[in-house]
């Protein structure tokens, strides 16, 4: 893996150095550098491993060496990215594929650009003692939910696969609350944790957890975070993102082999986070930033997402079923 991946930052770099010497090395009318230009990013969250990558890549000053002066912006409400990059409010957000299909059914202009991590980290988690073995065992038991209606889809779909219904569980919706539900006993499991926050926290906890990532339960893979932008943006000034996706490779790589730096720069871009527990859940996700295979980077698999929106269409969460380059594009990777 670390040959695939030295080859890999290889090329990076020598494509990041050709996009940056084409966009940045203007000069400005008054004989000096041109400024960095303002690009404003929306995470989905609060700052959490899933963006080692990014504030790597802003401590190694990538961002800033493609001509770039990134803020990233913690939102107060996880449902506000997406609609702010619709709006024009922000020039890149952080979102969900999920997330992307539900705004084109609203008619929102967003555009998936990129893949971040491009498997779900959406699990069913449980402890030993709820004795949930496999999905036929959630038969009476109590699940926690964050409210989400796709991830309600999840868990109705994964019953329905095993003949049970909805009504076969009792379902309680706590928000944001899941790990408390679970480790006080109000739920038997929650399905919405990630495996790589949630699963990682309980395990530190010596809890022994079951965590199964809800592809391995008969949902459609996907791409659990993407990076989206305006589509308006995307035709008529797509070099900006591209920038940024390129930086954002370089960044990313550069923490897949630097752990403890990854850890360090999410530690400094977040407010009160463990660092024990950070450490551990960056170590857990830097595998899961990095591509696929021989995937170029941030690339979305079309195949992929033809069978999830046909899931999302079967389930009746939209009406719709576009087609790949309706809600997404691979022309802006490195």
């Amino acid at each position: 893996m670390k040959t695939n991946l030295a080859r890999t930052l290889a090329l990076a770099l020598v494509l990041a150095a050709g996009s940056i010497a084409a966009g940045c090395g203007e000069k400005s009318e008054e004989g000096g550098e041109a400024k960095p230009e303002e690009f404003t990013l929306a995470l989905d969250f609060f700052v959490n491993p899933d963006h080692a990558g990014v504030f790597r890549a802003l401590e190694r000053g990538d961002f800033a060496e493609a001509g770039l002066d990134v803020d990233a912006q913690v939102p107060a409400d996880p449902s506000a990215p997406i609609r702010q990059v619709a709006s024009g409010k922000v020039d890149l957000a952080i979102s969900y594929e999920p997330e992307v299909l539900l705004a084109h059914e609203q008619d929102l202009p967003v555009t998936a650009v990129g893949g971040i991590v491009s498997q779900p980290l959406t699990s069913l988690i449980s402890l030993p003692e709820a004795r949930i073995r496999e999905p036929a065992d959630l038969d009476g038991k109590t699940i926690a939910t964050a409210g989400i209606p796709y991830q309600t889809a999840f868990l109705e779909a994964i019953l329905d696969a095993e003949g049970l219904s909805p009504g076969d569980v009792k379902r309680v919706d706590v928000g944001l609350g899941l790990l408390p539900a679970v480790l006080s006993g109000r739920a038997d499991a929650m399905l919405g944790g990630f495996l790589n926050v949630e699963g990682v926290d309980l395990e530190l906890r010596g809890k022994n957890p079951r965590v199964v990532p809800v592809d391995e339960l008969g949902i459609p893979t996907y791409d659990e975070l993407v990076l989206v932008a305006n589509s308006d943006r995307v035709e008529e000034d797509p070099e900006p993102i591209r920038l940024f996706i390129a930086a954002l490779e370089r960044g990313t790589l550069d923490a897949a082999e630097n752990a403890r730096a990854a850890t360090r720069a999410v530690l400094d871009a977040g407010e009160g986070l463990e660092p024990k527990l950070t450490a551990a859940e960056v170590r857990e996700t830097l595998p899961l930033l990095l591509p696929k295979d021989e995937d170029r980077f941030g690339y979305m698999d079309p195949g992929e997402w033809r069978r999830f929106i046909g899931f999302m269409a079967d389930e009746g969460l939209i009406t719709r079923r576009p087609a790949f380059d309706e809600v997404a594009t691979n022309e802006l990777l490195p």
